[in-house]
């Protein structure tokens, strides 16, 4: 994982900080390039490894298909409210595509991080269900940029 941020240096999260809020949030928006160039956003549940950000996206969307065709993809997960509230990050890089496309739960070894994790914070379960609908996305980014407003206070 690359961390790199030119502006904003005093707001921008720490190692620790990117990690607990990255593992803490359940919703990013996600941005794809369609066929003719436009960008197309949408929003999905997540769960991050400490390295990579994985995404369950259903395979019969504009989002996977966007992705099968241009895998540069650009993530914003962010909260807060007030303008000294506001936290965030963006990733952005290229996709992989793991796992069988739709997911039935076959064995993957290189699934069972993120279909704990993923299934925990966004089911209660400790078991990924699978409804033949899904795939799986990883994104091992190659830019983060991070900020956290409250930082601004303390300046």
């Amino acid at each position: 994982m690359t961390v790199t941020q030119r502006r904003g240096r005093k707001i921008m999260m720490t190692p620790g900080e990117l990690d607990e809020f990255l593992t803490s949030q359940r919703t990013c928006r996600v941005a794809t390039v369609s066929k003719d160039g436009a960008p197309h956003v949408s929003t999905l549940w997540f769960a991050w490894d400490g390295t990579s950000l994985w995404l369950y996206s259903v395979v019969k969307s504009r989002r996977w298909t966007d992705l099968r065709r241009d895998q540069r993809v650009a993530i914003v997960i962010d909260t807060g409210e007030e303008y000294d509230e506001l936290r965030g990050v963006e990733l952005s890089g290229a996709v992989e595509f793991v796992g069988e496309a739709p997911r039935v739960g076959d064995l993957y070894a290189e699934l069972d991080v993120p279909e704990t994790l993923f299934a925990r914070k966004n089911f209660g379960l400790d078991e990924m269900p699978h409804d033949g609908r899904h795939a799986w996305v990883r994104l091992t980014p190659d830019k983060i940029v991070s900020w956290d407003f409250r930082k601004l206070a303390s300046m």
